[in-house]
């Protein structure tokens, strides 16, 4: 019986093999691997803070001490069920709570009761509101505005090997790409935590930047780290996920293909040995 002990051998190494090969390094699952608590500082890229563009839409709400006056300067909360779309003069109506909201048009400006076109492309929120204030201000239309600038439309997507993918208000001015991964559910087990991408397109160019969640150090200093509207996020399957995808199991690749053999030969084992 020693004689057929090699083949045994060789039968149990194959069925390990097939056992390990569906199974992933903690080095390709754990983010931030280079990070130590206490010990590692990291400078951040400078906040790139988000600014409206074209085809944005914003809520814009003036309040004062005489809310007869300020009516003059709110579009009127409008009443309707999701989904449903209302453009008129520019002005689209959001399903956000029946807020109304100002389009911003191809020339980057906005259409505001009695103040006319205010150019508003490539500002922030709050340099927005400063503006509206100041103009209401300079003529003499409210003396102690308070002006409150939101985001009614600003959405970035999620796609790959994520729990939630899916489409993703911005709700406020400094979104992170952790933070939209978060929104997301966080990556699968089979996301390739090394291959993750931002596209994002700069006037005509389309960008595409590689993150690598493994390294905090590459994720921190990298110039995708805050996003931008219309972002879109991608999380590369791993090479698992890769295997498993495929049209069928056979192939010298698959896991399936070294279990099939592993079971075929301890089959053919048996019966010599019987």
């Amino acid at each position: 019986m020693n004689r057929y002990k090699p083949i045994y051998l060789l039968l149990t190494l194959l069925t390990v093999v097939a056992a390990l090969s569906s199974c992933g390094s903690s080095k390709q699952v754990v983010y931030f691997q280079d990070l130590k608590p206490g010990e590692t500082e990291i400078k951040l890229p400078e906040v790139k803070a988000i600014t409206v563009r074209p085809e944005d839409k914003i809520s814009i709400i003036v309040n004062s001490r005489d809310p007869q006056l300020t009516d003059l300067f709110n579009l009127p909360y409008v009443s309707r069920q999701l989904g449903q779309s209302l453009r008129t003069n520019g002005i689209t109506i959001s399903n956000n709570q029946g807020v109304s909201a100002y389009t911003v048009d191809a020339d980057g400006e906005i259409d505001f009761p009695v103040l006319g076109k205010l150019y508003v492309a490539g500002m922030k929120r709050e340099e927005i509101a400063e503006y509206i204030k100041n103009e209401l201000i300079k003529e003499n239309l409210v003396k102690d505005p308070v002006v409150t600038v939101e985001f009614a439309n600003l959405c970035i997507s999620v796609l790959g090997e994520v729990n939630n993918p899916g489409r993703f208000s911005i709700d406020r001015d400094r979104l992170t790409v952790l933070d939209a991964l978060s929104m997301a559910g966080d990556l699968t087990i089979y996301g390739n935590r090394s291959k993750v991408m931002v596209l994002r397109q700069e006037g005509d160019v389309q960008r595409v930047y590689g993150l690598n969640l493994t390294s905090g150090n590459h994720v921190y200093t990298s110039p995708a780290f805050y996003l931008q509207q219309n972002d879109v996020v991608y999380v590369e399957p791993n090479a698992v996920k890769a295997r498993q995808s495929t049209v069928n199991g056979n192939n010298v690749r698959s896991t399936s293909f070294w279990i099939s053999l592993a079971s075929l030969l301890t089959s053919i084992g048996i019966l010599i040995f019987n």
